[in-house]
Parts: C-alpha cells; structure tokens; sequence
C-alpha cells in the first residue's frame, strides 16, 4: 500500500473510531439507531462526499473486511453465551433456532421466488440472508437490564446462532449453483467442512488456547486487557485452520467462542470488557464502508415488487414468532418483544456477499434486494429500538431503598482510602461514619453463577454503571469500594 493510500485509510479508521467514542453515551441514553449513524458517516466519506471510500464488489478489500466481519460476528456472539441461562429457556431457544428461523426463510425464498422470479436456488440464498437476525443492532437493546431475562437472552443467542444455522444453506446452494459436474460428491465433501471439520478444529483450537493460557496463568500472570486481544487471536488461528485444510473457517470462529464460553469464565469476561469494543469499531467501520456506496444501490431496484418482497421479509419472522412463542408460554409482553425485534443488518449484508465473492451468475442482484432490505430495516427496527429504550427507563427507585450507607453531613471527615481495600478496612469506613457505597460491579455472568451476595452492595453492571449509579441516585461524595470476585 502506498503512502498515498495509507493516508486515507488512516483517517478513516481514526473518525469512525473518535466519532463511534464521542457518540457513545449519546447513542446508550437516546436509542439512536447506531447503524444509521455510521452509514451516514460512510454516504459523507464516499463518492458523493468526501471521495475518501470508494468500494465496489469487486473491490479485495471489501472481501477482506466482510469476512474478518463475519467472523467477528459469529466469535463474538459465540463467546458472549451464557450458559447457565441457555438452560432455562430450553424451549424457547429451541423453537427460536428451529422452526422460527427456517420458516421465516423458507417464507422469505418463496416470496422471492414468486415476486422477483428468481430460480429455486437463489431464492434460498436470500432467504436464508434475510432470515438472519442482526446482532450489531441488537447490542442496544439486549444490553438493557430493565429488559426480562428471558427476553435478553432469547434475543442474545438469536443473533449469535442463527446465523450458523443458515450459514450451510447459503454455501450449499450456491456450490450447487457454481458446480454443476459430480454435484453430490462437491456437495458432500462441502457438508463434511461445515458440520465436521470446520467445528471439530475450531473447538480443538479453542480447548488448546485455554490450556494454554490456563499455564501462563498459573506461572507467570497476564494481563486483563492482553487476555481479550488472546481471544481475538483464538478466532483468527480457528478460522484460518479450518481454511487450510478445506473446512468451514467461520463455524470454526463460532465453535472456538463456544469452547471458550464454556470453559474459561474468566477469559470471556476479559473479552466482552476489552476486546468486544475492538470488535465492535471494526463491525462499524465495516457498516462505514457499505454506507459509502454499496448498500444505497438497494433503492436502485425499488419497485413494487421488491418493496412488496421487502415488506414480507420484515414481517415473516414476526408473523411466524407470535403464535409459536405463545404456544410455549410466554406471556403477551415479552412476545411482542421478541417477535417484533429482528433487525436485518450486517449479517444479512455479509451472508449475501459470500456468493458475490464466489462469482456466482446474478448474485449482484442478490446483493441490491438484500440492501433495500437491510436499509428498509434500519429505518422500522432502528427507530423502534429508539422509543423502546426511551420507554423502558422507567421511575427511578425510592432512593432509601438503594442507599448503601446513609450520607454523612460532617464536613470535616477527612479519611484516606487506598486504592485496594480490604474487609477490615472497609468495616473502619463505615464505622466512621463515611458514606461508603459497596458496588457488584461483577458481568452479568460472573454474577448469575454465584449465588454469594454482598450485604447491603447495589448492583452496577459494567457496561451500564453510569446509568445504573445515576438511576439509584448514588452519594456523590461517597466512597464507592467495588468488588468483582
């Protein structure tokens, strides 16, 4: 690359990483669409702006970000599962992941193959793109701790595996799209790397990263932050493992997060504190460089037709969800909830790609149908998730009730406190009459796996503190001691 290149893709990643940290707090407390967002900021930095993107489909680079996209995705939403709560609601994960994933897709592909008159194949290729549930759009919502557990975590594994449940169906038909001689062999040989080879090599990579690191851990010690990037590595060895020997390198992204969540606690935390929010900028950076230029040819092909498919694509999930989720259980309002959140979005934009990159015939067109999709779904989920987290904060509670010390109106106490803190010193503070506030600062799963609570601590969740302290009315001038442990 050169100097004169480097110099914009430089100052690329350097605005969507400043512009992604300033709007942050602005995004969590208004529920702005962040996709939106960073899809303007693309149309800005594109060919009708500022001409600093400029992606075709063709482009090597556009391959290059959607299939480290891809596998970010499918890693990051593998190694955030929480298991102890994948036990609870068996069923609903179960007919969340069966039946309301391939029905909605089989409806999708039936629509396309009536409305757009595509052939069998293709058809199934965009169903099974835009059955996939977007987590990057989720984020904002499942993060919510006034949304019902059930709700959090149905919506959590939804965007994290439905996308390994329509991933064969999108490779297996367009192979049967690009192969035409010995087709059951190539065929065969395909499933063996996506359900065999692919997830055994991603597992065994991920069970050795942990021993491994379980080593260096018991010797030496590493450190918090190097442990998330160690899981970022972990997903690139699995992929490119699987790669090397003709197996699935995103099943085996997505089999190494599961290893991982299952086994090592410890490093998923070290994950989702440090290393998500690197994978998070680069998931926007990639949204960047769609809004440029790509995703904007989904209105090329609006017509009603496409806009009739459109509508069937983002009411099929919903229409299949509603009267399947009642049958196990779950009350009115978590149903509307479930039901209605399936954004499509980046998922949807990266599957769809796969057979553009292979050079399958009429997958360009592919591509623009699932655009107008995807932006038509920005606009309905994205604002819908907006007013949703506007609603859902609630009253703040009795403040006596959340109060861990009572605050001292003694203006001359004057008490040094260390950085570490222990029991004894702790119980000093309080007994002298400081307004000491003992905070769970422990991740939400570190938290349900140990049933040991702290007397009198409040709950701040990591990633929602600041709200949290300010819904609860904290002291001020109180001393937070947090514990995590």
């Amino acid at each position: 690359m050169s100097a004169e290149s480097l110099a914009p893709a430089l100052a690329l990643i350097g605005i969507v990483i400043l512009v992604s940290s300033l709007l942050s707090g602005i995004v969590e407390r208004t529920g702005i669409p962040q996709v939106a967002i960073f899809l303007l900021l693309g149309l800005i930095l594109g060919p009708w702006g500022l001409n600093l993107v400029e992606l075709t489909l063709a482009s090597p680079t556009l391959q290059w970000i959607a299939t480290l996209g891809l596998v970010l995705v499918l890693f990051t939403d593998a190694i955030a599962m929480d298991f102890s709560q994948i036990r609870r609601p068996r069923r609903l994960l179960l007919m969340i992941l069966g039946p309301a994933t391939l029905i909605p897709a089989g409806l999708i592909a039936l629509a396309a193959w009536l409305l757009l008159g595509l052939d069998t194949l293709p058809s199934l290729i965009l169903g099974a793109a835009l059955a996939s549930t977007d987590p990057v759009m989720l984020r904002s919502l499942i993060r919510r701790s006034s949304l019902p557990v059930p709700v959090r975590e149905s919506l959590r594994l939804e965007g994290g595996i439905n996308d390994v449940v329509l991933l064969p169906i999108v490779v297996l038909s367009m192979l049967a799209l690009h192969q035409r001689d010995h087709l059951a062999s190539e065929l065969g040989r395909h499933a063996v790397g996506l359900f065999l080879l692919g997830p055994l090599l991603g597992a065994l990579v991920g069970y050795l990263a942990i021993m491994l690191l379980e080593q260096v851990r018991k010797r030496i010690s590493v450190r918090r932050d190097y442990e998330s990037l160690y899981a970022l590595g972990v997903a690139f060895t699995a992929y490119a493992a699987a790669e090397s020997v003709g197996g699935s390198g995103f099943l085996a992204a997505f089999a190494a997060g599961v290893v991982i969540a299952r086994l090592d606690v410890e490093l998923c935390d070290c994950f989702l504190d440090y290393g998500q929010a690197t994978a998070e900028m680069f998931l926007l950076f990639t949204f960047v460089a769609f809004g440029a230029a790509l995703i904007w040819s989904g209105f090329t092909v609006a017509n009603p037709a496409t806009l009739l498919f459109a509508v069937v694509a983002l009411v099929a999930r919903t229409l299949v969800l509603l009267p399947a989720l009642a049958r196990v259980g779950v009350d009115r309002r978590a149903r509307r909830i479930i039901a209605w959140a399936g954004p499509r979005g980046l998922s949807s934009l990266l599957l769809i790609l796969l057979p553009v990159f292979a050079g399958v015939p009429g997958s360009e067109r592919l591509f623009t149908i699932t655009s107008l999709v995807v932006l038509l779904s920005v606009a309905l989920h994205g604002t819908g998730i907006a007013v949703f987290l506007r609603k859902s904060e609630g009253p703040l509670p009795d403040v006596e009730k959340v109060t861990a010390a009572p605050v001292t109106t003694e203006p001359n106490l004057e008490i040094q406190v260390p950085e570490r803190i222990t029991l004894d010193e702790l119980r000093q503070l309080q007994e002298a009459g400081a307004p000491v506030i003992l905070a769970d600062v422990r991740t939400d799963r570190s938290h349900a796996a140990d049933n040991l609570r702290a007397q009198g601590a409040v709950r701040l969740p990591p990633d929602d503190a600041v709200r949290r302290a300010r819904q609860l009315r904290l002291d001020h001038h109180g001393t937070v001691v947090l514990y995590c442990a």
